[in-house]
């Protein structure tokens, strides 16, 4: 498989640019997907790569072939990227069989007819949808629709995937079933894949990279871990779920690791330890994320260092897998997700813990 990579690649239209300059290298074997809301130019930047659309800036390179390069004026045709790509849509002809839809890109390259069946039989048996080979695409649902147009772009053999919001057009359910067999399918394969999505837990679930853009920028490229738990800006963690976004000041600030530094930090009524990217000098002003998640209700943050409040639980909410509690302290209110079991009455002082490692210090502002 092939390693796909941009540089300084751009598109306007007049005077608005859809993406600006960015760059990506995507490694042969990687699942990498391009998040972020609609109009940040994640599908822009997908369909530059296939050659559905010219970067009006930068290059493009699927393997040791320059495919596009603006300054150049060089642009390869889509069908000569060996690329496969399915749509938000499937694109599926209706007035074709199962067997005749995963065919076609074999016939337009005029392969023999014995290899169209071998290979047609082949791809449908990746997604396990051969018995349904003679099956008019009308009657099928929308997750073996989506199985059939995942087998047509891999029919022939591509160096590298694209998918374009495919699992957008399926209930949560088939979504999270069809998400996980794809990945299961792309491991097993090791083909290279960009993924587009706005879904936040698709793209953590599927991914060895995300990379988060918005604007025509990438805000930040990192392992869905690493991008969910240390985001480098306010707007990269606001975009993963409602973290607490808390004002601190440091007190103190000493070195863990090569990149991770650990805080003293302390607010209205509040002090504790955090995470930090970089070190900050002590008197300074961060902005301490807290995931819901991460905290404790009532109970101890365990060994090790952690911050801690108390305050009044102003609010209860079950929502069957959890409960959302929110805890009035000093200075500002705290968002938590605690056990469903778990049921804090109203008005009740409580001590909420984090793990100095679950909270992640920003530059404030």
């Amino acid at each position: 498989m092939s390693s796909v990579s941009i540089r300084d690649v751009r598109r306007d239209y007049g005077s608005f640019v859809a993406v600006d300059g960015i760059s990506l290298t995507v490694e042969s074997g990687e699942f990498v997907t391009l998040l972020g809301p609609s109009g940040c130019g994640k599908t822009t930047t997908l369909r530059m790569i296939a050659g559905l659309e010219k970067n009006t800036g930068g290059t493009i390179r699927i393997g040791e072939t320059l495919v596009s390069d603006a300054s150049a004026n060089l642009f390869l045709a889509p069908e000569r990227r060996k690329l496969g790509m399915v749509f938000q849509s499937y694109a599926i002809w209706p007035h074709m069989s199962v067997f005749d839809n995963v065919a076609y890109p074999l016939r337009i390259r005029r392969r023999s007819g014995g290899e169209i069946d071998d290979r047609v039989r082949q791809a449908l048996r990746m997604v396990e949808m051969e018995a349904f080979a003679d099956r008019p695409a009308p009657a099928l649902s929308g997750g073996q629709q989506q199985r059939v147009a995942i087998a047509r772009a891999l029919v022939f053999e591509p160096e590298v995937l694209l998918l374009d919001e495919p699992l957008s057009n399926l209930d949560a359910r088939l979504r999270t079933q069809m998400g996980d067999e794809f990945r299961q399918l792309q491991q097993r394969l090791g083909i290279t894949t960009i993924y587009v999505t706005h879904d936040q837990s698709e793209a953590m679930a599927l991914s060895d990279r995300i990379v988060v853009m918005k604007s025509g920028n990438i805000l930040q490229i990192g392992a869905p871990e690493s991008i969910y738990h240390r985001p480098l800006s306010r707007e990269v963690a606001t975009f993963f779920g409602d973290p607490n976004l808390i004002e601190a000041d440091v007190r103190d600030c000493r070195q863990l690791s090569a990149d991770v530094f650990a805080l003293d930090v302390e607010g209205p009524g509040w002090s504790g330890e955090c995470r930090a990217a970089v070190a900050v000098s002590s008197g300074s002003k961060v902005t301490i994320v807290v995931r819901p998640e991460s905290l404790r209700v009532g109970d101890a943050a365990g060994e090790g260092p952690a911050l801690e409040w108390t305050g009044t639980v102003s609010q209860s909410i079950f929502r069957g897998s959890h409960r959302s509690i929110v805890i009035d302290t000093p200075g500002h209110s705290l968002n938590a997700e605690t056990s469903s079991l778990a049921n804090p009455s109203i008005g009740n002082q409580v001590t909420v813990s984090a793990p100095a490692a679950a909270v992640w210090a920003l530059a404030a502002g």
